[in-house]
């Protein structure tokens, strides 16, 4: 008798940004699962409320409407099994509750909400997917608009992990109000104060593990490696990996400082969406880069929700 085959959808709501990525199990083990499709939407959860512990009305809207179209693709995919995670956005807003029970009942998908420790287990997993880290100390981290999470592992083992509520859309509502205009200098060096008043834990752990190289995994971070190529990709184009020229990097974020918002737009590899939040991550990344004196920067086109398949396939 022929079995219909095991598909499956893996969904992350991100704060920024909403991912599903479907496959076909393979029906022997050990082999590879079949990429069906990998897309991902921009819903921006946060905006206008998460600094306030709340999902506004309209980012709410667009979670459900996302999801609905989510669902579509699986039912054409004909999904057997639906995996769908939750992070900052949902796991500690006052009603985060109601939106994962609104999903539900509106698309039959049940979310998992779930701890950031759990979060940067999963997204080192992914990592480890798309990134031979090898037997030295890499410093992993993942920007997300709620939530960063920073992890330093080598390919077998995590030394040290934690998820900070630092979001670059908390960053963003605490030093860019002025949305319109130019980042100005004083607002790095406040940005990079407070940033140095809430990692301390990060600061000692790079010393103590003192890693070789930071892997970024998140839209930040590809964000980045489109500027660096001077073109958008899609989710589709992403290779699981890309080296990040330091070199790069630096040219991005001059450029990102020095313009406004219609001019970050304008700039060749930028998503709308993340004109000024990558201004706010890129402070991040290069007050990271500082205190951890690192000079080799690579990206991850892979993170929670290949965590997760790599979980269930046992690899």
């Amino acid at each position: 008798m022929h079995t219909a085959p095991r598909r499956l959808a893996l969904i992350d709501l991100g704060t920024n940004t909403f991912h599903l990525l479907i496959v076909e199990m393979p029906a022997t083990p050990g082999e590879k699962p079949l990429v069906l499709l990998r897309t991902k939407a921009g819903v921006r959860l946060g905006e206008g409320g998460i600094s306030q512990g709340l999902i506004a009305p309209e980012p709410y809207a667009r979670a459900l409407h996302t999801l609905a179209g989510f669902k579509e693709e699986m039912e054409l995919h004909t999904v057997t099994e639906v995996r769908a995670t939750a992070t900052s956005a949902m796991r500690v807003t006052r009603n985060g509750p109601d939106l994962v029970r609104d999903i539900f009942e509106q698309t039959g998908i049940r979310v998992d909400v779930i701890p950031g420790d759990r979060e940067a287990e999963l997204i080192c997993e992914g990592v480890r997917q798309a990134v031979p880290l090898g037997p030295e100390p890499h410093l992993i981290m993942d920007i997300g608009g709620g939530s960063v999470e920073f992890i330093i592992a080598n390919h077998a083992t995590i030394f040290w992990k934690q998820s900070f509520e630092i979001g670059a859309q908390r960053l963003l509502d605490k030093f860019f109000p002025d949305l319109a205009g130019v980042f100005p200098a004083t607002a790095v060096v406040a940005e990079q104060e407070y940033l140095g008043s809430v990692l301390g834990p990060l600061i000692e752990a790079v010393q103590r593990h003192k890693p070789v190289g930071i892997v970024g995994a998140s839209g930040s971070f590809d964000s980045l490696a489109d500027m660096q190529l001077g073109q958008l990709r899609s989710e589709a184009e992403l290779p699981p990996r890309t080296e990040l020229a330091l070199s790069s990097f630096q040219a991005s974020y001059r450029h990102l400082l020095a313009g406004n918002h219609e001019q970050r737009k304008a700039l060749p590899g930028i998503l709308p969406m993340r004109a000024d939040m990558l201004v706010v991550a890129s402070v991040l990344i290069d007050y990271v880069l500082g205190i951890a004196e690192i000079t080799r920067i690579q990206t991850s086109a892979y993170a929670l929700k290949e965590g997760l398949l790599a979980e269930m396939l046992g690899l």
